[in-house]
């Protein structure tokens, strides 16, 4: 093992932090292969859906917005599902998720999904234990069908270490931009640790197929986090560049005549 590192086991990362410049060059290169990926997935009708799951802190919102703010919200679409209505609770459990799944054209990303089930329901209690047995035993064949049916499913559990996840929520509750991520629910299941280690190597043991392996991610650095996963995700899918024609922008009309109008508009204080 190189010198200045700790075991990759115990989630510890001693690699200098990386500088927000050389992180910012490395997005905006990774972000111009998404904008080909986009055009790829658009014109020949490609669907793809990404799957993060992790612990609370663990930096999916981070890294969903690092993926998505240089395309378009129409190519790439964002699902975070709120809990279930009475009506879905009585429905198959999946059957809420799959209106969400992709059409030709189009990349869907579930901030959470069908995963819920195995995790925050299992160590909350909301599910009773034959129902987490029932949904793994049957979540394989669910996503083999998925997968048959052209759809590129990649799912990324982003790993994170109880003092880095400390650390984090209690940033939140200092922070007043981030106050609103910190929930009752999060609260509760901050202090269940190792009951969702036991539900996370679970749900490894019975969902990590051959055909919808799980992509685990070191999530302790958010920059190099979001790089990676970025980086290994575009590396999955065999995109091409679409050939486009170059853009030239068009002489504007002539005025013709038309002045501004003299109308007291009601403008907006410049205080910046």
């Amino acid at each position: 093992m190189a010198k200045g590192k700790k075991n990759a086991a115990k989630g510890s990362v001693e690699d200098p932090k990386l500088k927000n410049k050389d992180y910012l060059e490395q997005l905006r290169r990774l972000h111009v292969e998404l904008v080909k990926l986009q055009e790829w997935v658009k014109t020949n009708g490609i669907k793809i859906c990404i799957v993060f799951e992790g612990r609370d802190g663990a930096g999916k919102g981070g890294t969903i917005k690092a993926l998505t703010e240089r395309v378009s919200p129409r190519v790439f679409r964002v699902v975070a599902l709120p809990a279930p209505t009475e009506r879905e609770k009585s429905q198959m459990y999946v059957q809420r998720y799959l209106p969400h799944l992709p059409a030709a054209g189009e990349v869907v990303i579930f901030d959470r999904s069908w995963y819920n089930r195995a995790g925050v329901e299992r160590v909350m209690n909301f599910c009773t234990q034959e129902q987490v047995d029932t949904f793994l035993k049957s979540v394989p064949h669910v996503e083999r069908a998925i997968v048959d049916s052209g759809v590129i499913l990649v799912k990324y559990w982003l790993e994170v270490s109880p003092e880095e996840q400390t650390r984090r929520l209690q940033a939140r509750i200092k922070d007043g931009r981030k106050i609103w991520k910190l929930t009752p629910m999060d609260l509760k299941s901050y202090s269940r640790w190792y009951d969702y280690s036991r539900a996370r190597d679970d749900m490894f043991e019975a969902t990590d197929t051959d055909h919808a392996p799980w992509l685990v991610a070191n999530s302790n650095d958010k920059r190099r986090a979001r790089l990676n996963i970025i980086s290994d995700l575009l590396s999955r899918i065999p995109y091409k560049d679409v050939p486009r024609d170059k853009v030239v922008l068009p002489k504007r009309q002539k005025p013709g005549g038309y002045r501004e109008p003299d109308y007291p508009l009601k403008k907006i204080p410049e205080k910046f």
